[in-house]
């Protein structure tokens, strides 16, 4: 502390003060007031000025280095995650179990963060999907989401009623063949729209537009066959994944003989709605 006189400008008795040292004040006491250039006159009111600057800066680069030390542990927790998806299931059974992990994940509410952006320039150059979804088009129906899995994992064929068509059939013999997945999923579910069309044709006579009748066409087996046996909706649903299932496991050239040859797996499932749970058929 040191003491300074000042004096009127009416001639009366000089006035002794304390003020403080003029050393680099503590960066708090600059910044909170505490030390202020109205202590100080003409020169050192400018360096009490440069030390709060000089404060300011000091207390900003120490935040911008937390900062940054956060961000880098982020990357390096998603790095870590990516890495972790990065180790593709490398057989039917690992693939099975991966997906049967995910849909758990998915039901509870438990599932991961997915960080998308990192993923796209690796992305942009290859796609290695370890598994194909023949999944209805129904908008509640979203096999990435119910599988808790992030883009280039799953190869998703999708149209109303989850049936092999020559289309689809050549999009998953493109996965299983050129892609390498070593598992293909016919993924129905409860309330099918689809199945409950074909069954209103089958039953009641009903008339569809445009290219419905050209759908309905390929469920009309499996639906007819499930009826006969006095089922439901929900056996003409499970029927008609059991029948395309059976199409994919003899479809040749290419299917059937990766099937033969254990290189590849199809399997059934069906996803329930209102709990988001999928049930895989044996």
């Amino acid at each position: 502390m040191k003491s300074q006189k000042s004096y009127p400008s009416d001639g009366s008795t000089a006035v002794v003060t304390n003020r403080p040292e003029l050393s680099e004040p503590p960066d708090e006491q600059v910044l909170s007031g505490l030390i202020s250039e109205n202590q100080y006159p003409g020169q050192d009111a400018k360096l009490i000025n440069s030390y709060r600057r000089r404060a300011f800066l000091r207390h900003g680069f120490a935040l911008a280095g937390i900062t940054f030390a956060w961000n880098s542990l982020k990357g390096l927790a998603y790095g870590k995650g990516a890495q972790a998806q990065a180790q593709e299931p490398k057989t039917a059974e690992e693939a099975l179990a991966e997906l049967k992990t995910g849909n758990q994940r998915y039901a509870t509410g438990t599932h991961l963060h997915h960080d998308y952006g990192p993923e796209r320039a690796e992305l942009a150059l290859s796609q290695h999907p370890f598994a194909i979804v023949l999944s209805c088009a129904d908008s509640r129906v979203s096999p990435e989401l119910t599988f808790d899995q992030s883009r280039g994992r799953l190869f998703v064929i999708r149209l109303a009623g989850n049936f092999v068509d020559d289309n689809g059939l050549a999009s998953a013999e493109y996965g299983a063949a050129v892609l390498g997945a070593s598992l293909i999923v016919v993924l129905g579910h409860s309330e099918c729209g689809a199945i409950k069309a074909t069954i209103d044709v089958l039953t009641k006579n009903k008339e569809l537009p445009g290219h419905l009748p050209t759908l309905v066409s390929y469920l009309k087996p499996p639906v007819e066959q499930a009826l006969k046996q006095g089922g439901s909706l929900e056996a003409a649903i499970r029927q008609n994944v059991a029948t395309n299932v059976e199409k994919l496991r003899t479809a040749g050239p290419v299917i059937a003989p990766l099937v033969e040859e254990k290189k590849v797996e199809v399997v059934g499932a069906l996803y329930e709605l209102r709990t988001g749970r999928v049930e895989f058929l044996s």
